[in-house]
């Protein structure tokens, strides 16, 4: 089968080569999917610099998303079952293999390269927001880096559960593309003051931050009593001063997570409660995959460099053929 592999074991966007690569074996309670799009997330390029080896097992290939057809029965599915699911690794290829569980049927409506897009944006979102964070309807959500799929993602899912959003992007147009995705506000962060603008808007109980670094400080004088800050990346540092005095006052919760490296049981109880509880919102279009630009399986390269470049709204994903 044709793959992409990081000529030199890690480099630029420039490093990733299709090649050729055995087609892989399924084992026991896994799926073997002919793989028609793959999902490009930002810890494939953190992966591709060297930095985010995958978990023991996993392929090495990149990927960790992808829609397709299963080619074997197993478990659930039947050969033909039309299907996303959630990768260790090894989505960017003609085919990959899973674990039964973690694969999801494709939402009637959506087309492959749709599908591609959901499950890593909705389980980091389904996990870090609403069982991390702990969002319900009525609260408020502050949302950095609006308009990557993650930020998409969570306005949409926010918004479904009858919660509030405040969203920040950077850039008037980024701020505007929030808005007409459902953000109740969108602060253009590189013009103003996203705190103050958020405790005028009455202040937020679930912060989901992606930057860290300086961000950390106008967070917490954003929150409200109670609130909760998660976070799953640090683009903007990976290092905060914690005012401990403030926080006890404030009774807020730092947390945070990584879902590659769960187990396989774990991931398989989140895409169940996601089954239940995001699928429905998906079948009532209150949830709407959002796919920014597409690149052939060869060019994953620009794909990459795309991403990099930051001006995407929305999902970048590779077709497969």
């Amino acid at each position: 089968m044709t793959a992409v592999g990081i000529e030199g074991g890690k480099g630029p966007a420039e490093a990733l080569k299709p090649v050729r690569a055995p087609v892989p074996q399924p084992k026991a309670g896994e799926v073997l999917i002919r793989v028609r799009a793959a999902g490009v997330n930002r810890p494939d390029i953190v992966q591709r610099n060297g930095f985010y080896p995958p978990p023991p097992g996993a392929p090495e290939t990149l990927g960790l998303e992808v829609a397709g057809e299963v080619v074997g029965a197993e478990g659930r599915w039947r050969a033909g079952d039309r299907v996303c699911a959630l990768l260790g690794g090894g989505g960017y290829a003609q085919y990959a293999v899973c674990d039964a569980r973690h694969a999801l049927p494709i939402p009637a409506g959506l087309d492959f390269v749709q599908a591609a897009g959901l499950p890593e944006t909705v389980f980091t979102v389904y996990a870090n927001v609403f069982e991390h964070g702990g969002l319900k309807a009525g609260e408020t959500l502050l949302v950095h880096g609006a308009t990557s799929g993650i930020g998409v993602t969570a306005i949409q899912m926010a918004k479904a559960a009858g919660a509030k959003v405040i969203a920040t992007a950077r850039g008037a147009e980024k701020a505007k593309a929030a808005l007409a995705l459902g953000a109740d506000l969108a602060v253009d962060a590189a013009a103003e003051d996203f705190a103050q603008a958020a405790k005028d808007a009455g202040g937020v109980d679930v912060v989901l931050d992606m930057v860290g670094g300086d961000y950390f400080p106008k967070n917490l004088d954003a929150l409200k009593t109670g609130g909760r800050i998660v976070y799953i990346a640090a683009q903007g540092g990976g290092e905060i001063t914690v005012p401990v005095f403030r926080i006890m006052q404030k009774r807020a919760v730092i947390t945070g997570s990584t879902l590659r490296p769960r187990d396989a049981d774990e991931k398989a109880r989140l895409a169940a409660e996601i089954e239940r509880v995001v699928w429905p919102w998906i079948a009532a279009g209150k949830v709407k995959p959002q796919v920014d630009r597409t690149f052939p399986l060869a060019r994953a390269a620009e794909a990459h460099a795309w991403l990099e470049s930051g001006a995407h709204v929305g999902k970048v994903v590779l077709t497969v053929d």
